[in-house]
């Protein structure tokens, strides 16, 4: 580990630091991206869906209110309740043929007014029509005659309550006893006689199916929920997606910690909520209609709109995390070889091409151990050149290293595999000789010396114009037990020296 640590430490560290880069732009890009999905989809999209809704819901209220104001101030709806109603209010019956003749007309004005009443229902494609008069309290739909309106009955106290308003209608919501008590929005307009004077009331309702469907194509489409709450919570429109056991915000998981803020609302201008349920964030749209006293919300899960977000960033990260993986391979691959060039330099000599002494430092270290430990034989032998600064001075430099890695091959060659042979320094070589004997060294020794010794230099150059000789002298000295480097290489030194005082080219050996 340390070892990797030493040769790879700074390529490692500088990985380190392009991954830590790579993945603080890449997450603060994400978030930056994210918040901003957010953003526009909460202060934008919601927004604009609910001022499509509401633009919508405006319509269908806009819509009945022309139509009760043209039923309440239209020429013939007055003139029937001046003229038809209180002639019933006044009718005497003085006699059976006249009483007869009163109900036929009352029976004719009760059809007027109910085809007209058809007429308005079917054109307008409304749940509804109505008339009530204030003459005699009777209220007209285009069946007929509906009912006799009490005052003690509270499903008629909205007569009482248009009769008294200040302005000419009012917008109700509430269940409609003519169209099977479903949830309607009805017009209350206030018809008045020539001077002024309240004779009654007309108007049409329309039901909130249109809105359903508006709602449900707009889930479809926007992936939105849609729905309206009354002033207490409780949940009056909603989508068909809007489920049935949820009846009021209570209800609703998480809506809990914003119900009161949306219910203290009264302002027609959306604000801007969220909430968190047990498994999404979801960001709502909420404001005030003041002319049906609802409350319109408009919620959106957040993840929905940022979960392509994610699914790009997750496949952009396992894409630039498999580029980064390979760039940072091929760095360390590149670096690695480098290295390994970069030591075997270091190790090797450039011209011979054969270890140099710090290398062989190593490998001798090692062999000591291993013949040590395998108690088998370890002998060295160091090679001088003779006169090898005659050779130089003759021929010049260039035929010097011809000669030198020359007598490099040839040791290679008339070695064993195991043996191991470096350039010691100028023209000293070095071999170790693995598992082998003083007297076997001493042998491959002699045998490399004659070989160099009939080799004729100057047929593998150019350099050398005619026959180039060269002789060498050689020590050998085998490692004794517990003996030191320096001792060994000292013990085959001075058997060198003995060749060379001797006439050279030869090998002597140290006891």
């Amino acid at each position: 580990m340390r070892k990797i640590l030493k040769q790879y430490g700074l390529l490692i560290c500088l990985s380190l630091i392009l991954i830590a880069g790579f993945g603080f732009i890449t997450l603060a890009s994400y978030k930056v991206s994210r918040d901003t999905v957010y953003q526009n989809s909460s202060e934008q999209a919601l927004p604009v869906t609910s001022d499509a809704v509401l633009a919508e819901l405006q319509k269908d209220i806009l819509r009945p209110v022309l139509i009760a104001s043209q039923m309440a101030n239209n020429t013939f709806v007055r003139d029937w309740i001046i003229n038809a109603e209180l002639d019933k209010a006044t009718d005497q019956k003085p006699d059976q043929k006249s009483e007869q003749k009163s109900d036929q007309e009352q029976q004719q004005n009760i059809e007027q007014i109910t085809h007209y009443l058809k007429e308005i229902k079917s054109k307008n494609n409304a749940a509804t029509s109505f008339l009530a008069s204030a003459i005699t309290h009777q209220s007209y739909s285009p069946d007929g005659t509906q009912k006799t309106i009490v005052a003690s009955e509270a499903r008629d106290k909205w007569f009482f309550r248009v009769a008294n308003l200040k302005t000419a209608y009012e917008i109700n919501v509430d269940t409609d006893i003519a169209n099977r008590d479903s949830m309607t929005i009805a017009i209350n307009h206030r018809i008045l006689d020539y001077n002024g004077k309240f004779i009654g009331v007309a108007g049409v309702s329309v039901t909130l199916d249109t809105m359903r469907r508006l709602i449900d194509s707009y889930q479809s489409s926007l992936h939105r929920n849609i729905y309206f709450v009354d002033q207490k919570g409780t949940i009056v429109l909603a989508g068909s997606a809007m489920k049935r056991s949820l009846s009021n915000l209570q209800d609703m998981p998480g809506m809990r910690s914003i119900a009161g803020q949306i219910l203290a609302n009264k302002k027609i201008e959306s604000q801007l909520l969220d909430y968190k349920n047990e498994t999404e964030h979801i960001a709502v749209s909420e404001r005030f209609i003041p002319e049906l006293g609802w409350h319109l919300l408009v919620e959106q899960e957040v993840g929905s709109n940022i979960k392509p977000l994610q699914d790009i960033f997750q496949i952009n990260l396992a894409v630039s995390a498999a580029i980064m993986l390979i760039v940072v391979v091929l760095l360390v691959l590149s670096v690695r070889h480098f290295q390994q060039r970069l030591e075997k330099s270091a190790a090797t000599d450039q011209l011979t091409s054969l270890p140099n002494r710090h290398a062989f430092d190593f490998v001798f270290q090692q062999a000591l151990l291993d013949s040590g430990r395998s108690r088998l034989p370890l002998c060295v032998t160091l090679i001088d050149i003779d006169f090898f600064k005659k050779v130089n001075d003759k021929n010049g430099h260039l035929v010097g290293d011809h000669v030198l890695k020359e007598i490099a091959l040839i040791a290679k060659r008339s070695l064993r595999e195991s043996d191991v042979i470096c350039r010691w320094g100028g023209e000293e070589f070095l071999i170790l000789l693995k598992n082998c004997t003083l007297e076997k060294a001493t042998s491959i020794a002699e045998n490399l010396r004659s070989t160099i010794a009939a080799n004729d230099f100057s047929r593998t150059t150019d350099l050398a114009k005619k026959r180039l000789a060269v002789t060498v002298s050689m020590g050998v000295a085998q490692c004794k037990d517990n003996e030191t480097e320096d001792s060994v290489f000292d013990r085959a030194e001075v058997a060198l020296q003995q060749a060379k005082e001797n006439g050279r080219n030869s090998v002597y050996f140290s006891e």
